[in-house]
């Protein structure tokens, strides 16, 4: 039976398919169901594989590679094993990378917050050349927007296309204006969309020439090894493509164990030229007596090396990708051909976006909400929450039992069609 697009169909058909599938959402409700998929959570399967953590230190097991008693003060720039575990994923030098606590958005944060205070280097605070602003492409991640936020940071929407943001307006915005400071990229399996950046929009952002001396590039690569169906794929290095246009300080580069290990007890890591890492040591040495050594170094035990990295992950795709299918496979069951739901099929990382009719996102997410069914609240992918169009929605497939996803799902299409419908029939 072929699929009419809902924007075709009389309004006697749209108020019998709008009853039909009330019908069918009312016994979603007497399920009284309470499914969670509001955040990008490994799962119990996915923390399962990274249980070996908890006991592969021995008692006389505490000293790094190069003697250092990780049980003690120093080594604010990490273990030397654990600082070539990141060097090797991000292909740069051990000088380019300072390994920290659990979260990269923290030292995300206190980069940002050291720049607002004393500038980059020891030039200019922010918080004193006037309203500053940051380029965030959308739809994007939620806690970059908070940041900015927080800091009173104006965010600039740039549009996603297919191989990462409109470097056209990109170009032209920063070239122009000495306020803005900044930009996220998540060049890899970005979120929500998973697009991966082409080879030449890396190279166009590495040759920006911002109006703003201190400007900053603030490359969240959380997904650089979250490939489940294939391989990761290969772009260029941020760092050496800005060294061959003479802009070698302006990426920072983030990246953390906190969706390979445990979220809540993982590794993160920041790059940058080996000048940058020099500064932010400085800064460091005044911020703590050091990171999580024995956490670093129980790291190093269960991995091994970045060999050992890659061979966890092949293992977590076994368990993600089986998700990302079941999604796929039920949207395209129930809403392709109708004309009110577009959505990325990503080959890695752990969302999926979603986009409806026009003003439709917030309703879809309320009916999910009556039903048991928790989502990313919408706009959350777009600063301040203000999705202009109303249509996206994240969806973060990886939390739930692969059974309560497919339920989850069938309550979310039953939820776009009723929202859909009733946008049809004002």
């Amino acid at each position: 039976m072929s699929v009419v697009a809902y924007n075709k169909l009389s309004v006697a058909k749209i108020t019998e398919l709008y009853h039909d599938l009330h019908k069918k959402y009312d016994a979603f409700q007497k399920m009284g169901l309470r499914l969670d998929m509001s955040r990008g959570k490994p799962s119990k399967q996915q923390l399962d594989l990274s249980s070996g953590l908890l006991d592969c230190l021995s008692h006389d097991d505490y000293t790094s590679c190069t003697g250092v008693d990780c049980r003690n003060y120093g080594g604010l720039d990490g273990i030397m094993e654990m600082k070539r575990i990141f060097a090797d994923i991000l292909d740069i030098d051990v000088t380019e990378v300072l390994v920290g606590g659990n979260s990269s958005l923290s030292m995300m944060f206190d980069n940002i917050a050291s720049n607002m205070t004393h500038g980059v280097r020891d030039g200019i605070p922010w918080q004193r050349q006037g309203s500053i602003r940051f380029i965030c492409p959308v739809p994007g991640y939620d806690r970059h927007f908070a940041m900015c936020d927080y800091f009173h940071i104006e965010m600039i929407p740039i549009p996603m296309k297919a191989d990462g943001p409109d470097m056209d307006m990109v170009e032209t915005l920063v070239s122009g204006d000495p306020l803005i400071k900044g930009m996220f990229c998540v060049p890899i399996f970005s979120n929500p969309d998973g697009c991966v950046y082409s080879d030449a929009t890396v190279m166009r952002i590495a040759g920006l020439q911002p109006k703003a001396f201190d400007f900053r590039l603030y490359w969240d690569n959380a997904y650089c090894v979250h490939a489940f169906n294939g391989e990761v794929p290969k772009i260029p290095n941020i760092l050496r493509e800005c060294e061959k246009v003479n802009n070698p300080h302006m990426p920072l580069i983030f990246t953390s164990f906190s969706k390979v290990s445990f979220s809540g007890a993982a590794v993160s890591a920041i790059a940058s030229s080996a000048s940058n890492c020099q500064y932010i040591l400085k800064r460091m040495n005044i911020q703590t007596v050091g990171p999580d050594k024995l956490n670093q170094l129980r790291h190093v035990r269960f991995f091994g090396d970045v060999q050992g990295v890659r061979g966890h992950m092949r293992k977590m795709a076994e368990n993600i990708k089986p998700k990302f299918d079941a999604v796929d496979e039920i949207l395209t069951r129930y809403l392709q051909g109708k004309e009110i739901a577009w959505w990325s099929k990503p080959n890695g990382g752990y969302f999926i976006s979603f986009n409806s009719l026009n003003g439709c996102a917030k309703r879809i997410v309320q009916l999910c909400k009556e039903a048991g069914v928790t989502m990313t609240p919408a706009g959350a992918t777009f600063p301040y929450g203000r999705d202009p169009f109303d249509s996206n929605i994240r969806i973060a497939p990886t939390y739930p039992t692969l059974d309560e996803l497919k339920l989850a799902m069938e309550i979310f299409c039953a939820a776009v069609e009723i929202a859909s419908l009733e946008k049809l029939m004002e």
